[in-house]
């Protein structure tokens, strides 16, 4: 019998979520195949089986675990199950096919799975205190499922309509209310904003940038720029860029505080938010001041997509020197960003919109994005953060001076 413990997912993470099972107790499973799934503060990580056999689940779906704990047991001496072969099926098919038209179908045979509920089931049943002798299982060879424990708690009310006297008016709609477990990732969001709001000193700086001559430069070389390279030129890289160079020049931005000190970093690890299908993650670009713009958008796209397939790494989300987050995918024109600890700054991107300006003395529609920068006031002063987002506005404006590092 082997024992399956739960891997640790990385550095500082001591406790997970067993977030689904997607094989059940006494299923035969293959070595490799997903067993279940494993949710952290920060990622949803599957777990192979590490070995081929019967199953025998200990930690239920929904309940927390700690790294280290056994979370299965795989009965390796077990046989996998035979399926019969198409000669024995042909031959009891001719020799019963006289016989189906005079005589009832038998009822499946019993096995261990009839009457039993499963993991899921078990733990819904045993908080409502209720008996699975009581209860139809509809699964394989009748075994308890997670929907039939669900119907089978549901007051009689809710089964039902209730009858309305004739004089008391029909009201159309549904009032139902439904609840469902927080995940650990928006469990530990909740966590990290709310500490944001206690223990910084958070304040938030606007601007905003002109996005003509950056639209048309990347309109000119959008084409030829994908031929080259293979990925599209967005707006992500061009920002993430005038920030790497605007942080040089203001380095307390790119700084954090331990303790009572100050940690300066002579790199900078880019930290990109990305709304994924479970919450809000932040990857990092690792020394994106070393990058061109190709190789920014090569490396965006890259964790992009490994972000919506919900397979980034423990390693590929920590750290981070500072980070962008672009609201204006969703439409939004302005909002307060909450800076990502142990950062000290984040940068807003939102909505272009065409507004009225005046340019040289004449009102025009232009294409503006306002700007955003969150900061913790305690090692970052007015001064530096106007100033830098004023850097940021002037190499955006000006994307050609900014690619000459003039």
């Amino acid at each position: 019998m082997l024992e399956m413990k739960i891997p640790s997912p990385g550095e500082s993470i001591t406790e997970v979520v067993i977030a689904e099972w997607v094989k059940e107790d006494g299923d035969y499973v293959e070595i490799d195949e997903t067993l279940c799934e494993i949710e952290t503060d920060k990622a949803t990580l599957p777990l192979p089986a590490e070995a081929s056999g019967i199953l025998t689940i200990v930690i239920a779906e929904g309940e927390e675990a700690n790294v280290g704990d056994v979370i299965c047991k795989i009965d390796t001496d077990a046989k996998a199950p035979q399926s019969a072969t198409k000669e024995e099926v042909s031959s009891t098919t001719s020799n019963t096919s006289t016989s189906v038209s005079t005589e009832t179908s038998t009822p499946p045979q019993s096995t261990y799975a009839s009457g039993h509920p499963s993991p899921a089931a078990q733990k819904i049943l045993a908080e409502k205190e209720v008996s699975s002798m009581n209860v139809q299982g509809t699964g394989k060879d009748g075994r308890i499922t997670k929907s039939d424990a669900q119907s089978a708690i549901q007051p009689a009310s809710s089964k039902t309509a209730p009858k309305v006297a004739s004089e008391a008016p029909v009201i159309s709609g549904s009032r139902e209310v439904k609840r469902e477990s927080m995940s650990r990732i928006r469990a530990k969001i909740a966590e990290r904003v709310v500490a944001v709001k206690n223990e910084t000193a958070m304040l938030t700086t606007f601007n905003e940038v002109d996005m003509t001559n950056l639209m048309a430069l990347r309109s000119k070389y959008k084409d030829k720029f994908i031929e080259k390279f293979g990925v599209k030129l967005g707006f992500m890289s061009f920002f993430t860029k005038a920030c790497t160079e605007s942080l040089k020049e203001f380095p307390a931005i790119n700084a954090m505080i331990d303790g009572k000190e100050i940690v300066f970093h002579d790199y900078i690890d880019m930290g990109i938010a990305v709304s994924a299908p479970k919450g809000l993650v932040v990857p990092v670009i690792r020394n994106a001041e070393s990058m061109t713009i190709a190789e920014i958008e090569a490396e965006i796209i890259r964790l992009a997509l490994k972000a919506r397939d919900n397979k980034l790494s423990i390693e590929e989300m920590t750290g981070g020197t500072f980070s962008i987050t672009n609201g204006g995918v969703f439409g939004s024109l302005m909002s307060t960003p909450i800076i990502n600890p142990p950062q000290s700054a984040i940068l807003g991107m939102h909505n272009i919109v065409q507004r009225p300006m005046v340019v040289n003395q004449e009102i025009m529609a232009r294409p503006m994005m306002y700007v955003a920068l969150s900061y913790d006031h305690r090692i970052i002063d007015g001064k530096e953060s106007v100033s830098f987002l004023v850097k940021v506005k002037e190499k955006l404006e000006d994307p050609a001076r900014m690619l000459l590092g003039v």
